[in-house]
């Protein structure tokens, strides 16, 4: 079953100089699909232009069949998406509870039962709910803007890098957790910057260079594609080929 899609997206920060030049994906239902490509190819721009951050000006974006193009960004929990964004993804100034607070905000009755739920999902951070943000591990602030996007029980979750800046066993740890919700039915389109780890975590894969497609296939496929080496060293583009 297909959750998103994206066809010839066109996106960028300044009109008429876009960086994704006709992408296209999809991400099939509770698996995770990853976007690959060595710095600049737009990897994070697809994620922020499906979330509504960055306007696309050609092509469309399809939700469980229903197009969201250029949707506003505070509408996103509601249609059942949670973007997960590379840094800046927590409130370090406040508690872990106030975080957490924030973003159940219009739960209404349902939100200490929603806290206490992730709480007991995340009991590293329950033991620490008074503390600031700031003050975590790099793996723990990581692992509180998952709790942060689950919060709203999404249906899909676009997560840009999740692994950067850990160490190698908290970057293990967030990427498996990330890959164990696909058992909960969610749908992961993740962007990631450890190649051979996204590609042993993924379903699917889609690398993209140039803001352009480039090679997509089964993630286990590609482990051992030399084109994605070619890629990533700058020497093969199937887009000029």
């Amino acid at each position: 079953m297909t959750a998103l899609v994206a066809r010839n997206v066109v996106a960028g920060y300044v009109p008429d100089l876009p960086i994704l030049k006709g992408v296209s994906l999809t991400a099939q239902a509770a698996k995770v699909t990853v976007i690959i490509g060595p710095n600049g190819a737009g990897k994070s721009t697809l994620i922020k232009a499906i979330a509504g951050l960055v306007p696309v000006s050609g092509g469309t974006v399809h939700l469980n069949g229903a197009e969201i193009t250029n949707p506003r960004p505070d509408r996103m929990g509601a249609l059942g998406v949670a973007y997960v964004p590379q840094s800046d993804n927590i409130f370090r100034s406040l508690t872990i509870r106030q975080n957490l607070d924030l973003v159940l905000r219009n739960a209404g009755k349902e939100a200490a039962a929603r806290r206490e739920a992730l709480f007991t999902r995340f009991p590293a951070l329950a033991d620490k709910q008074t503390e600031k943000a700031g003050a975590l591990s790099g793996g723990q602030r990581q692992f509180l803007a998952v709790a942060m996007a689950l919060a709203i029980d999404p249906k899909v979750i676009l997560m840009d890098e999740p692994s950067a800046g850990l160490s190698p066993k908290a970057a293990q740890e967030v990427l498996e957790y990330i890959r164990a919700l696909t058992e909960q039915g969610v749908t992961i389109l993740l962007v990631e910057q450890n190649v051979k780890q996204a590609l042993r975590l993924a379903d699917h894969c889609y690398i993209l260079a140039d803001g352009r497609n480039q090679v997509d296939g089964a993630a286990q496929d590609l482990l051992s594609d030399p084109v994605v080496g070619q890629i990533y060293l700058g020497g093969k583009r199937v887009a000029s080929a």
